[in-house]
Formats: structure tokens, sequence, C-alpha cells
């Protein structure tokens, strides 16, 4: 799914009513009755609502959706919070809706908090069209919605919340539901923002397929659609060595656990053979608790190279001179995709020589947001922190995974992809893990680098979201995500 700036979503609209052709009374029509549905599906018929409306085309869509719920004998009351400006849109719902109800009441900054709010809060102050934080009675009124403490439901955006960059600082509606229209926003993807969001739901209003197809942006969603567009099914007539072979660093005498979820999330995401290279001393464990994977010692990397397709380093193993020279020495030999995780990681943050320059080989990144700062600096917000990646990824030539809820995957061509899938249950030990294997496995069966983190990352979270489901999010371990990893693969199979 593409994510849209503001602008790009106001000529989507422009677009729409040029094109279908639909004047934008009757848009912003389709728009509200969409969301009437949804209310109407989601809660009781017995509910009663409070929709507070500011005097632009949110607050035009907060009267369509009043008069709506109105006509199928809600109990309504609707709050006008006066502007400088009445649009248009506004101010003809404003008269649909004075013809069929008395109970519209315009509020200013003393009769704020007199309100009387029955049952549940839609917000319709102010969209996407915001330009600055709130000030006076508008963010009075916020506040005072705020502390009521009962469920809110944001139109389009939660009110004080910026669509394309950091609203840190500013009082924001805390929405307990937002319902937007036809693509994501930026601003529900970030963690920064999750306490004012709630639970966003994406409701179709038939916005011309044709200006979606057309337009470009550099942001997406990672969905079941592109997912499935990049799935390579097996081909009947083929054998192990057709799925690469996949050469894992990994594991120490107190971090083996970490090297064997690695390499069997590996060998469960595909790739047809793995290699784990672990300490004389842990060899012996690999066998026993994975029989399917070979094992070495071997500390040429011109030997260990042969036959090899695609290589991880870092889970589990110790922050060593040893292994600062191992890491260096794949940079520099290596011909073929490189993922580096967990202490690898640490490893480059503590010499930073070797980011001064573009990597040679396809490169994947897999930090979380601590080893991020350590490696690239700290930022103050979770937009800067996306733009930061986005440079590094095109200034180092590779693929960075910055892991989170909405985990960001940002591209040497500039391009950024937020994942759809996964839940907090996975914030587990080994978790980590286990995407570096899945990784690994991709692109030692030959997918590009772009195309195996798209689906990694995917895949990853919905085998975390499956084994939610059987277990809970609290009781999840990192083996569970393994064990469910067949059943995404089935999920993906099957998707439309």
């Amino acid at each position: 799914m593409k994510i849209f700036s503001v602008e790009q979503i106001q000529h989507w609209d422009d677009y729409t009513s040029n094109h279908e052709p639909i004047d934008s009374i009757d848009l912003m029509e389709r728009a509200s009755y969409a969301c009437f549905k949804w209310l109407a599906a989601k809660f009781s018929s017995t509910q009663s609502y409070t929709i507070f409306c500011g005097t632009g085309n949110n607050g035009g869509d907060g009267l369509a959706i009043a008069r709506m719920l109105l006509i199928a004998k809600y109990s309504v009351k609707v709050f006008i919070l006066e502007g400088n400006n009445r649009t248009i849109n506004f101010k003809v719902n404003l008269e649909k809706l004075q013809k069929i109800t008395n109970n519209v009441h315009f509020i200013d900054e003393i009769s704020i908090k007199t309100i009387n709010i029955d049952g549940i809060v839609i917000d319709a102050l102010v969209g996407s069209g915001l330009t600055r934080s709130l000030s006076g009675k508008m963010a009075n009124l916020v506040d005072f919605i705020n502390q009521t403490n009962i469920t809110v439901i944001s139109i389009d955006l939660p009110t004080g919340l910026f669509s394309d960059s950091t609203s840190l600082g500013n009082v924001i509606i805390l929405a307990s539901y937002t319902v937007s229209f036809q693509t994501m926003k930026l601003a529900f993807l970030m963690t920064e923002n999750n306490q004012f969001v709630g639970n966003v739901q994406i409701l179709d209003i038939g916005l011309h397929q044709k200006f979606y197809d057309a337009s470009e942006t550099i942001y997406n969603l990672i969905d079941s659609k592109i997912v499935r567009s990049i799935f390579k099914p097996r081909n009947q007539f083929t054998h192990k060595y057709n799925f690469g072979h996949s050469l894992i660093f990994a594991g120490s005498i107190n971090m083996m656990g970490a090297a064997l979820l690695c390499a069997k999330a590996c060998l469960r995401a595909g790739s047809g053979l793995v290699t784990l290279h672990t300490e004389e001393s842990s060899q012996s464990i690999v066998p026993i608790a994975l029989p399917e994977a070979i094992t070495t010692t071997e500390n040429n990397l011109e030997i260990i190279f042969i036959k090899k397709t695609a290589i991880a380093v870092g889970p589990g193993l110790d922050n060593s001179e040893k292994n600062k020279e191992l890491l260096i020495d794949l940079l520099n030999i290596s011909t073929i995709p490189l993922v580096i995780d967990a202490t690898a990681l640490n490893i480059l943050s503590n010499d930073k020589i070797v980011l001064n320059d573009s990597f040679k080989i396809p490169i994947v990144l897999t930090p979380h947001t601590g080893e991020f700062e350590k490696l690239f600096g700290k930022t103050s917000n979770d937009f800067e922190r996306m733009k930061l990646a986005q440079r590094k990824a095109i200034d180092l030539k590779c693929s960075i995974i910055l892991k989170g809820h909405h985990t960001l995957v940002a591209f040497s061509d500039g391009e950024c992809y937020f994942n759809s899938t996964g839940n907090a249950g996975m914030a587990t030990a080994g978790s980590g893990d286990v995407l570096t294997g899945i990784l690994t496995a991709l692109l030692a069966q030959g997918y590009s680098s772009k195309d195996a983190c798209i689906l990694g990352v995917y895949l990853h979270g919905l085998a975390g979201d499956l084994a939610a489901k059987k277990i809970s999010q609290e009781s999840l371990i990192a083996s569970d995500i393994i064990d469910s990893i067949g059943e995404a693969f089935k999920s993906i199979q099957n998707s439309d």
C-alpha cells in the first residue's frame, strides 16, 4: 500500500472530483457514510454520541455523520467550536443538520467546561489540514475531552496530530480509534504517536484508482498484496542446492541459543543448506539441538565461502578483537549478500571507519533503536530517525531494517517500507535472531536484497501473529515464531 502525504491526498480528492466526476460535497457524503456504517457495525444500536466539530471540512464530516446517526435513531449531541472561517461543505452540512435537530450547540472558551458528554465522543475538530500546534480554546477543548477518560473516535486524524511530521509537545486528542480514509498516513506508523491514534481503521471511500496507480511515493506499507507479488513458489523439479547454502557466524560459550535460533529459522525459511560457524567448544551442541544444520570451525574464509550463497554474522557472538577482524574480513572478501546483526552491529558502532564509505556487496543491517543510535547517532523523534535511516541507506548503499512495532526498512534507492505484521509478544529474547535467519534464507535462495527484506520482515511478523493467536502474546517466545513460519508461508501462498 502506498503512503501519501497530506498534499497528495488532497490532490487525490481533487482528481476524483474531476475525473469521476463527483462534487466535493458528495465525496464528503461518501466518506461520512463509510464512517457511519463502521460505527453502526462496531457499536451497539443503543449507543449515544457526542460529536465535536470544527468549522473546516473535518467538521463537515462530523456534521454529516451526526445527521446519519440521527436519521438512524441514535442519540446525538453536536458541539461546534467556532473558528475564523467556515468552509462551504461545513455550511452545507450544518444547514442539513439543523433541519432535523435542535441539539447543535456553539461553544466558546467560557462554555467548554460546562459541556455534558454522553456516550462516545467523535472528534471532528481538525483533520489533516492542521499546520501548527493547537493553542487557545481549541487546545483547552482537547484537554477537556482528554480528561473525561471516555472512548474517543477521531475522524481522519486525532485533532492536534500532524500527518507528515513529528507532533511531540503538541496538545493532541487521545483517540481510542482513528477512522481514516483510503490509505495509511505516516503518523499512524510512528511509535511516538501510539498513545494518540489508538486502533486505526482505514476505510475505502472509492477515491479514483488511476491517481493511486500513477502517483509516486517513497513510502509504502508492506501488505499481503506486495508480499504475494514477491513470493516465489517452489518448482516441483528442484533439489536442495536450488535453494541456496547459508553461512551463519554466530554463538559463543554462553550464547549458543541465539545461534541455534538463527540457524533453525534459516532452515524453516527455506534455505537448502545451513552451515553454522561456531567456536570449537560449542560445536558439539549443534548436531544434538539442530541435526539438520552443518557445523564448522574453519577459519579460512576462502574455504568456507565455497558454494555459499548468503551470510549472516552477529547473533550471540562475543564482542572480541577476533570477531572484529572476522567482520572486517567478511566486508572486504565476501562477494555474496551479508546480514549484519546483534554483536556485529555493536562492533561496527565501536569502529565507524567502515561506515565512512559505501558497501561493495549487498548488505542488510538489522538494528533495533538502541543499536541504530550507536551506529548513526541519537535523534529527537521518530520522523527524524526515519529520515536518518533513509540517508544512511543511500550513503552506504545498503538496506537498513530498523526494528520496532511497524518495522521500517530503508533502501539504497531512498524508498522506505513499513511492516504491517507483528505484535508486542515478539518483544522477547531471540526474536531478532529469528529475523536474521529468515533474511539470510531468502537471500540464499536468490531473492534480491529489497525483496528479501520486504518478504522477510512480513513473514517474521506474520509468524509471530499466528503464534500469538495460539498461545497469547504474553507467552510467546522466539521458538514459537520459528514453529509458525510454515503456517505463515501457507497464508502468503493462499492470499489474493
